[in-house]
Order: C-alpha cells, then structure tokens, then sequence
C-alpha cells in the first residue's frame, strides 16, 4: 500500500482556501467515523463546512486507498441527480504530495444521525422518513457511471468493463486483506473465495454502473426537524461509493435485518422508479455476496483500525453468525 504524507494542520488548509483566523467562528471536531479526520468549519460569514483529511499512517484495507477520491465523486454524482440531501464539494486536493496534503471541503448538512433520533416523539415520523429515503436512494441509482465499475480511486485498477470483473477484485481484496492481518474468519479463506467465485456469474445480470453509496447505515443518515416534522438532512460519508450494482446499497440499508420487512423503504423506492421492486433469484444471490463483502470488511477492519480487543470481540460476536449466513446462502443460490 502507498505511504500517506502527513496532513497539513488544518489553518494551512483553509489559508489555502483564503480563510484567515479572524474569518472563523468555530472549529469543532467531528467524532463517529473510522477512518478519516473529520472538522465542523464555520465562518463568520454564515458559511458551515465540513473538512476531512486522511489518516497520517498507511495501515488499512486495500480498498480504502484515496478514499476522498471517491466521496469527490459521491458528492459530484449526487448532485446530478439532484440529491438535495447530500454534501456539495468546495474544494479538493486528491494529491496526498501536495503541501497541504490530500483534503477535501464540503459543506456541511444539518441533523443529527438517525440513531440518535428518539423516535418515540413524532411516532409517524420513522415511517415516513423511510420512504422518502427510498425515495432519495433511488434518485442516487439513477446516475451511471462515466468509465466502467468499481472504485472512482481505481485501488485495483482502472474501471472494469463487467461488474463480475470489479467485483471480483474487490473481494480478493478483502480477502488477501485478511490473511495479510491474520484475521479468524469463520471459513479458511480459500472456502470463501470458492463459495464468491461459484456465485459469481450471477454478478453479470448487472449491465450498467450505477452510483452505490454502499456505507447507508445510520450513523450516516442525518435527521433535523421538530417531531411530527422532521426530514432527511443528510446523506453523508460517500467515501466508500463505487460503480455497480444497485442492490448492494441496500445491504447497509438493511444491515442485520430482513430488507423484506422494511416496507416503507421499499415502497418509497418503488414510488420514485414506477415499479416494485423484484426480489427475483438473482437478486437474492447478490444480495448475500454483496452482504458477504460488507461482513468480511467489518471483521478485517478492526485489526488495521487497532480496535480493543473487547470492542473486537464484540464485533465478531455480532458479525459472523451474519457472515456465515450470507455466504451459506450464496453457496446455495449458485
């Protein structure tokens, strides 16, 4: 993996942007992710930013190389389809050489995340902002990529042609990731790639790259408003988008649950395409490979991330019984 130069201090970024001392009002950093470096910026003048810079170490997952690339990309794509919800970029430094480091401004959302909402004020709000979530994730579906599948920071790679070929390479990813970590995984990893590879031409059903967010859980989701008036603030963290196939999105969207259940998502997705969405064969099958690669970064991750070891534990407590099903029933689908 690339070596990351050190992020500039923060006041270098924004002189770069031709933001002095006297212009902020607040700096305030910004907790809950697990990756990047995250500051609240906002100026005097009423303008509310978001900057994130990466991490100033080379530990990590193989995917995650450059990942503001694609939040770039994210936000870019979003706004096409009208995304009301979603950041818009002010500035960008994809280049980790440049003086200030790799960087990127944005400006900022309102709302706190969903998780933190009390649901139990406003009882009809849930349900209805579901379905304009559906709503909105669709409008996200509705952008095709410029250049093939796979990740915008192209971590293995040019675009793909097929999104078996990208797929593919995302999940070898993952998985040379866990050997190189000595990650326990609940199969010996060539298991695991056998049962990816016997499943994968169901991956060629998928002929178009469409805008996956691929991160939609909670945490990521912002709700502002009063009870019995609230709305979607936000659609944040874009920086694990790629070209592919639109069903992996709702993987986060239903992360331990049955995606069936969630009528009123589904329903406020169907609104916005004009038809109900099928839960044919195929879309079963990759739905369990795209759960099975969602599941095995969140095991890999907690070594690079040095996660305590309880915190660990917990995680694989929670994450492969999950893991064990997805991949069961990959292996029966194919």
């Amino acid at each position: 993996m690339s070596q990351q130069t050190p992020a500039a201090p923060l006041p270098l970024i924004l002189r770069t942007l031709g933001v002095a001392d006297r212009d902020l009002a607040a700096c305030t950093p910004l907790t809950g992710g697990t990756y990047n470096t995250v500051t609240r910026v906002t100026l005097t003048d009423g303008r509310d930013w978001v900057v994130k810079t990466p991490p100033q170490h080379s530990a990590g997952l193989r995917y995650e190389r450059d990942l503001l690339v694609n939040e770039v990309a994210f936000c870019t794509a979003a706004a096409r389809a009208g995304g009301p919800a979603v950041p818009r970029v002010v500035h960008s430094e994809p280049d980790p050489t440049a003086p200030t480091g790799a960087y990127l401004v944005m400006t900022a959302r309102p709302g706190r995340p969903w998780h933190e909402v009390d649901w139990a004020e406003g009882p009809h709000d849930e349900p209805r902002l579901r379905a304009e979530l559906g709503r909105l994730v669709s409008r996200l579906h509705t952008v095709t990529g410029p250049g093939g599948f796979g990740y915008p920071a192209a971590p293995f790679g040019p675009p793909a042609a097929t999104w078996r070929t990208a797929f593919t390479a995302m999940t070898e990813a993952v998985l040379a990731d866990a050997e190189t970590y000595r990650v326990p995984l609940p199969y010996p990893v060539d298991r695991v790639r056998t049962v990816l590879a016997h499943a994968a031409p169901v991956l060629d059903d998928v002929t178009r790259p469409a805008l996956v967010h691929f991160d939609l859980w909670p945490g990521n989701l912002l709700v502002t408003g009063e009870p019995g008036a609230r709305s979607i603030g936000g659609i944040i963290d874009g920086e694990r988008m790629f070209w592919g196939d639109p069903v992996a999105d709702f993987v986060s969207l239903a992360l331990f649950g049955e995606l069936e259940q969630d009528g009123d998502l589904l329903d406020g997705y169907s609104e916005s395409t004009g038809a109900r969405m099928e839960f044919s064969d195929s879309v079963r099958l990759r739905f369990a490979l795209y759960r099975s690669y969602l599941y095995l970064i969140m095991l890999v991750e907690t070594v690079p991330r040095g996660v305590v070891p309880e915190a660990a534990h917990a995680t694989r407590e929670l994450v492969v019984p999950h893991l064990v099903k997805a991949l069961d029933t990959a292996r029966g689908g194919s």
